[in-house]
């Protein structure tokens, strides 16, 4: 498979090396300022800011070419739902234990709605001090699965609240508690580093690229 990365800091880089390892060939690596040309990719994996990003997926839709997205603080489920590009990928986790956290989220939330339970869930999220969107994606999405089965936090209109953290070089941690009368509910992930990530957007571009 043929990977043109967009965005090529420390996490370009771990993809890089991670895609490499799977047998894969980068063909393009593009920073800012780089002259954008992805036409030799299968597929692109695209991990930039906030203010670049949908620029980017539309440039890499232009020339034809599928984008796996992982940039955080775009409305990545809007442009997904568009129609007549060649493919978009994004999420705001693409670690594969975060994902089975996504999976028991919605499982709770199934049963809190079927069963009538009544708990109120929070979040906290710890990242470290470089990341430029507050509250992250992933506390974001985990927030809309479980009030999609109406789960209701603590804040105004039953919102579920966030609590963001920045410090240090912490990769992410992530606490979802949920509480009621009878008890509580804590659930946590621990990123020990941004390889997990890396590994899950391979793997996404590999289905992606399956798929044309």
């Amino acid at each position: 498979m043929k990977i043109a990365l967009i965005g090529y800091g420390r996490m370009g880089h771990m993809i890089e090396a991670c895609a490499i390892k799977r047998g894969h060939e980068i063909v393009a690596r593009i920073d800012a300022g780089d002259k954008f040309d992805v036409k030799d990719a299968d597929v692109a994996i695209e991990f930039t800011t906030p203010s670049t990003a949908e620029a980017n997926i539309r440039k890499a839709w232009a020339a034809g070419v599928p984008v796996v997205s992982g940039t955080t603080g775009i409305d990545g489920q809007a442009l997904m739902a568009e129609e007549g590009h060649p493919g978009l990928d994004w999420r705001s986790n693409f670690s594969e234990g975060m994902n089975l956290v996504f999976d028991f989220m919605n499982e709770i939330g199934m049963a809190v709605r079927k069963k009538g339970l009544g708990y109120k869930a929070s979040i906290t999220e710890t990242h470290h001090i470089h990341k430029l969107d507050k509250p992250s994606g992933t506390a974001k999405t985990i927030a809309q699965e479980l009030a999609l089965f109406g789960v209701k936090g603590n804040g105004p209109d039953g919102q579920i609240e966030i609590e963001s953290i920045r410090e240090g070089e912490v990769p992410g941690i992530h606490t979802v508690t949920l509480d009621s009368d009878e008890d509580t509910i804590i659930v946590t992930h621990i990123a020990k580093g941004r390889e997990g990530f890396a590994l899950g957007a391979v793997i996404a571009a590999e289905e992606m690229a399956g798929k044309r």
